[in-house]
C-alpha cells in the first residue's frame, strides 16, 4: 500500500472510510490482519494515511506471548488500543504517516502518533506531533523509544563527569547511551552479552564490555536486559551510594535479585523509570507532548539510523512477527512499511 493510495469515502450521510486494516493479537502467539472500521474525521480530527510503524520488541513481544500480568490490564493500555487483554487486542505506539483529510493547515503534513499498527487511522489534531522537517520519516517510528531513553535519563539525575554504565544493548539501551554520551565529561560504557553491539556502542561514543570485572564505580547504573543475570551485573556496577534504574518490564516473569551482600553497606538505590508518566523533576513544566517533541528532535542524526536494522511489510506482519519476536532473533529495531 503506497502513499500515494486514495482512500475511499462515502459520501453519504454514514460517512465511513474504507480499505483500513490493522493488527490484531488474537491469541497467545497468533495475530492477524483485521479490517478497521473508520469514521470520516469531524471538524477537530485528521485522517492519517500510515507509512511506517515501528515494532517494541519488548512490549509487544509479551503482549504476543499473553505475558501481560492482569494487574497491569488497566496501567498497560496504550493509546489508541481496542479490545482487552489478554486478547485479542489492536496493540502498539509507533505510527507515523502524512494527513490527508482534516483541517486545512494540516493537509500533507508528516505526523507522529501513538497508535497502533494500521493503515489508516482517525485521531484529534491535538494528539498529532508533527516530524520535523529534517528527520526522514523511517527513522521518526522510533520516537517512543527516545521518548523512553530521555524519560530515564531524568529519572537517573544524571549529570555532566559522570560516570554512567548501560546494562543491556538492546534499542533502548543503546538509545540512552547516545544520550548519556552527549552529557559533556560523561564517562559511559555499555555492557552486553553480544560482542557485535560493540561498534554501535563506540558510534554513539561508549565504550563497551562483555559482562565481567566491573570497576563498581558507576555514579549511575540502567539496566534494560530485561534478564535477571543483568540486573545483577547493573548491581554489581555501582558505586558507594550509586544509583541503579530498572528500565526492564518483566511480564509476568518473576526476577530473581540479590539485595543481600554489599548492596545495604554501599547504600545503592534501586528505582523504576516507565514512560507512562514524565519524570518527576519535569513534570511540573513538562507535557507528554512537550516530551515527544523533544524525542522526535533529537532523532535528528543520521548516525541512528544504524539502529534500524529490519524492515517488514505491513501484509507481512502475521507471517514475521514470531521470528521478530524470538528472543534469539538478531537486529534491533524493526519498522513496518505500508
Amino acid at each position: 500500500m503506497g502513499a500515494g493510495m486514495a482512500v475511499e469515502t462515502k459520501n453519504s450521510g454514514e460517512g465511513q472510510v474504507r480499505g483500513a486494516r490493522a493488527l490484531w493479537y488474537t491469541g497467545r502467539e497468533r495475530c492477524e490482519l483485521r479490517p478497521a472500521a473508520l469514521s470520516a474525521p469531524g471538524p477537530d480530527e485528521a485522517l492519517v494515511l500510515t507509512l511506517w510503524s515501528g515494532i517494541s520488541r519488548g512490549t509487544e513481544r509479551l503482549v504476543y506471548q499473553g505475558r501481560v500480568p492482569a494487574s497491569e490490564y488497566e496501567r498497560m493500555k496504550a493509546p489508541c488500543q481496542e479490545g482487552d487483554f489478554p486478547f485479542p487486542v489492536k496493540y502498539g505506539y509507533c505510527a507515523v504517516g502524512i494527513v490527508e483529510q482534516g483541517p486545512k493547515e494540516w493537509l500533507g503534513i508528516p505526523v507522529f502518533a501513538l497508535h497502533p499498527h494500521q493503515t489508516h487511522f482517525i485521531m484529534p489534531v491535538d494528539r498529532l506531533v508533527t516530524v520535523p522537517e529534517n528527520l526522514p520519516l523511517r527513522r521518526a517510528a522510533l520516537a517512543a523509544n527516545m521518548e523512553t531513553a530521555l524519560n530515564a535519563l531524568w529519572d537517573s539525575g544524571a549529570g555532566p563527569g559522570d560516570r554512567i554504565v548501560i546494562v543491556g544493548a538492546g534499542l533502548v539501551g543503546l538509545l540512552v547511551a547516545y544520550l548519556a554520551a552527549r552529557l559533556p565529561g560523561a564517562e559511559v560504557v555499555v555492557v552486553d552479552v553480544d560482542p557485535t553491539r560493540a561498534a554501535i556502542a563506540r558510534a554513539f561514543g561508549a565504550e563497551f564490555r562483555t559482562p565481567g570485572a566491573l570497576a563498581g564505580d558507576a555514579d549511575i547504573v540502567f539496566h534494560a536486559s530485561a534478564q535477571s543475570e543483568g540486573l545483577a551485573t547493573a548491581l554489581s556496577a555501582a558505586g558507594v551510594e550509586g544509583t541503579i534504574v530498572e528500565m526492564s518490564w518483566y511480564g509476568d516473569r518473576d526476577v530473581s535479585v540479590s539485595l543481600g551482600g554489599a548492596f545495604h553497606s554501599r547504600r545503592l538505590s534501586l528505582i523504576s523509570s516507565q514512560v507512562g508518566q514524565v519524570a518527576p523533576t519535569r513534570r511540573p513544566r513538562w507535557t507528554y507532548a512537550r516530551r515527544l517533541r523533544k524525542a522526535l528532535d533529537l532523532l535528528q542524526d543520521d548516525s541512528l539510523d544504524i539502529l534500524i536494522t529490519g524492515e517488514v511489510v505491513f501484509d507481512s506482519l502475521p507471517e514475521a512477527l514470531p521470528k521478530i519476536f524470538d528472543p534469539l532473533a538478531p537486529g534491533l529495531a524493526t519498522v513496518v512499511r505500508y
